[in-house]
């Protein structure tokens, strides 16, 4: 898979460890939308195979996105050993969400059959508290 203008290039081996719509503020801010549609895999199994990304922080999470034409790639999340991959980037039919997290900071609700966390769920150290939009 790589950016829109083909100058990064990433390789994904395994599975996601979660898929998800993220609703954060600092999601949000950083790509400039209402949510974000993520894929998270353990830290090593995304891999940068050709070009060089540049990291940008809007808020307090790491990004990687390329420099020519901004798309983002992937963002860090180094507490608990993942890489966030754009789930845009993702061959079709491969971005298989199973829930909504984040959702104290959603801007609209959306109405869909997955549940929806006010933060995250408890195995992933959230509350576990649902929003019932």
């Amino acid at each position: 898979m790589h950016c829109r203008c083909g100058k990064i290039d990433l390789e994904i081996t395994g599975q996601p460890v979660v898929q998800a719509y993220c609703h954060c503020d600092d999601c949000r801010a950083a790509h400039g939308a209402a949510y974000v549609a993520s894929s998270a895999y353990p830290a090593t199994a995304v891999r940068v195979v050709h070009g060089t990304p540049t990291p940008i922080v809007v808020k307090t999470t790491q990004r990687m996105r390329c420099e020519t034409c901004g798309t983002h790639l992937f963002s860090e999340i180094p507490r608990m050993g993942l890489r966030s991959v754009n789930a845009f980037l993702l061959p079709s039919k491969e971005f298989n969400p199973k829930l909504h997290v984040q959702c104290q900071h959603a801007v609209l609700p959306i109405v869909d059959n997955l549940p929806h966390f006010k933060d995250f769920p408890s195995e992933g150290g959230g509350s576990g508290e649902l929003v019932d939009w």
